[in-house]
């Protein structure tokens, strides 16, 4: 089947906009990691915020993923629920309502979660004792980011005594996700909070670090176990641009079709925020990558309005013309819709359902 062939029958029998993998694509990008952390000596916890598919998240595992990543309880529910277990939770967790889930979560998985202050600590022994059994705990370390996690080896230190104390949670160690340049900062912050917490007589199980631009520093961290990654198994406009991948890793595309042409330079998509999403991240220009048209620009947004500047662009789209668009950010666009359309060599496949899709709490 051609790709115009395939861009007609979606079109014509889902409509558009539609979120379409390449399943031949994702299928490379998971061994490719998987092959990434083998070689460096760690294990692979891929996180599943980004595809938020227990279908997917059992590609992972089966090619060698020693558990998986979940920010939210949400995500984690939909995953255990599917027979998915040894599950990090990337995020701190308050209040009773979560409290309580996560108890009856560990009652039927694995279950390790992150904290980076007192209060989280002082709720996680409700849920242990929901569950009947220890919770572990990963200590979230900040060494550059700017976002969770404590600043100071010390502040881990205190914090590692705080589940020390605490019989019915279990110290697992480290969680780190340091920007494409800390890690040197990240080394020596580990080997002080380590230093720290043998003296409380413990030892970490896990030192995580995390994210998919991170992925030529795997196994950079002298004593790491493992590494997160998600928007690798898709790849967007954002990973091409800091070059964690290039346009043949990537798996997702929107289809869109031109539904207006007012003007000889410019033209509407079907396809606004509600599905591409107005996340720029450190992008300057426009809001995805069009794959016939390279050098239009998707520049403005209305909820479901793609504004088309064509001026750059020699050939032009012409109204009813279905396109092919790389996202920004991949991981907001998935939880934007129901389903995701999955085809091989340009031919449909199956359907997946985008099952942990709104998964917020």
């Amino acid at each position: 089947m051609s790709i115009d062939t395939l861009k007609a029958e979606i079109a014509d029998g889902y409509g558009t906009p539609a979120v379409v993998i390449d399943l031949d694509r994702v299928e490379r990008n998971i061994a490719r990691v998987q092959q990434l952390c083998d070689a460096a000596g760690v294990a692979n916890r891929p996180h599943i915020k980004t595809h938020k598919s227990p279908v997917l998240a059992k590609l992972q595992t089966a090619a060698g993923a020693k558990g998986i990543t979940c920010q939210k309880l949400g995500e984690a529910e939909v995953m255990v629920a599917e027979g998915l277990d040894d599950i990090l939770i990337s995020y701190n967790l308050l209040g009773t309502e979560k409290v309580g889930r996560l108890g009856r979560l560990l009652q039927r998985a694995s279950m390790t979660v992150a904290a980076d202050n007192p209060t989280v600590i002082g709720g996680l022994p409700q849920a242990a004792d929901i569950a009947g059994r220890q919770l572990g705990v990963v200590i979230e370390c900040d060494t550059g980011r700017k976002r969770a996690g404590v600043e100071t080896p010390g502040e881990a230190v205190a914090l590692a005594r705080a589940i020390k104390e605490r019989p019915s949670l279990r110290f697992e160690g480290f969680l780190f996700y340091p920007t494409e340049h800390s890690w040197p900062q990240t080394q020596r912050f580990y080997d002080e909070a380590l230093e720290g917490v043998r003296a409380l007589g413990l030892e970490p199980r896990i030192v995580s670090t995390g994210g998919t631009p991170n992925l030529p520093n795997v196994g950079n961290l002298k004593g790491a176990t493992e590494h997160r990654a998600g928007t690798y198994i898709f790849n967007d406009r954002m990973m091409l641009d800091c070059g964690a991948a290039t346009l043949a890793d990537c798996a997702l595309s929107v289809y869109a079709t031109v539904v207006s042409r007012a003007a000889p330079e410019r033209g509407i998509l079907d396809s606004g925020s509600k599905t591409l999403t107005a996340d720029t991240g450190a992008l300057n220009d426009g809001f995805g990558l069009i794959l016939e048209y390279p050098q239009a620009k998707i520049h403005a947004f209305a909820e479901e309005h793609g504004f088309l500047d064509l001026s750059r662009s020699n050939a032009r789209p012409g109204v009813g013309e279905v396109v092919r668009v790389i996202p920004n950010h991949v991981c907001v666009v998935v939880n934007m819709v129901d389903r995701m359309i999955a085809v091989r060599s340009d031919k449909i496949v199956d359907v997946l359902p985008v099952a942990a899709r709104g998964r917020l709490v």
